[in-house]
């Protein structure tokens, strides 16, 4: 599976780069450990951050940017790690999904970068990174049929199936013996990515008994291997 990101989004916002983790895991109901994790993680953001704090985080804001960049209303629309901050700060907290989504999750709030975690399964051939383009619609997660157009979209064979706001249902995580892609959205020229992909991949070992993972950067044509078990 090659990752690509278009011409036409690296010339719309070129600091555009993608963090790739992929792995082999049970998905399953979190463990108490995990949970006390997430909990403890939520606490700590809730007593940080303000909401007013949120925009201004670095790889959120790099995101709010590029939405902008790309045409789409990033207080319309906004990506994933922002909404779940403002549902922390708020004192929402996160539902608990499975242990893949809640470690995805805990990463996400941490550093900033949305994520997306795909079922390999359920999709086909090389996957490109697009602008969504005029009138582009998927079924998202939970939301029915949602408007995904100018955002930066991850395409396979089939079509359209993930993005730093909403996934689609078709490559979503289920329980059971899986094989995923988890892909770290990165607006910031991937800075980052490096020292939180390694701790995503530590998270994965510990709590969802990951035994090997391979982990890589795209940016622009560069592929960057940073391990491979």
């Amino acid at each position: 599976m090659n990752f690509f990101i278009s011409d036409e989004l690296q010339q719309l916002y070129p600091d555009v780069a993608l963090g790739i983790m992929h792995y082999q895991a049970i998905v399953q109901k979190s463990t108490p450990a995990l949970l006390e994790l997430v909990d403890k993680t939520i606490s700590e953001l809730q007593a940080k951050y303000t909401m007013d704090d949120i925009a201004r985080i670095p790889q959120i804001a790099a995101t709010r940017n590029a939405y902008k960049a790309l045409g789409k209303s990033p207080q319309e629309y906004r990506n994933a790690a922002e909404a779940m901050l403002r549902r922390v700060v708020k004192g929402n907290g996160l539902y608990h999904i499975n242990n893949i989504v809640e470690t995805n999750n805990l990463v996400s709030i941490s550093s900033g970068y949305s994520i997306g975690s795909y079922d390999v399964s359920c999709l086909s051939g090389n996957i490109t990174l697009h602008r969504a383009p005029d009138g582009a619609i998927y079924e998202g997660i939970g939301k029915g049929s949602i408007n995904i157009e100018y955002l930066p979209t991850l395409y396979d064979d089939i079509g359209a199936f993930g993005n730093p706001s909403s996934d689609s249902r078709r490559a979503m995580i289920q329980a059971g013996d899986r094989e995923i892609v988890s892909v770290l959205y990165a607006f910031d020229d991937g800075n980052g990515l490096e020292e939180w992909m390694t701790h995503f991949k530590n998270l994965l070992q510990t709590y969802c008994d990951v035994q090997s993972a391979k982990g890589s950067i795209f940016r622009g044509s560069d592929k960057i291997i940073l391990f491979e078990k």
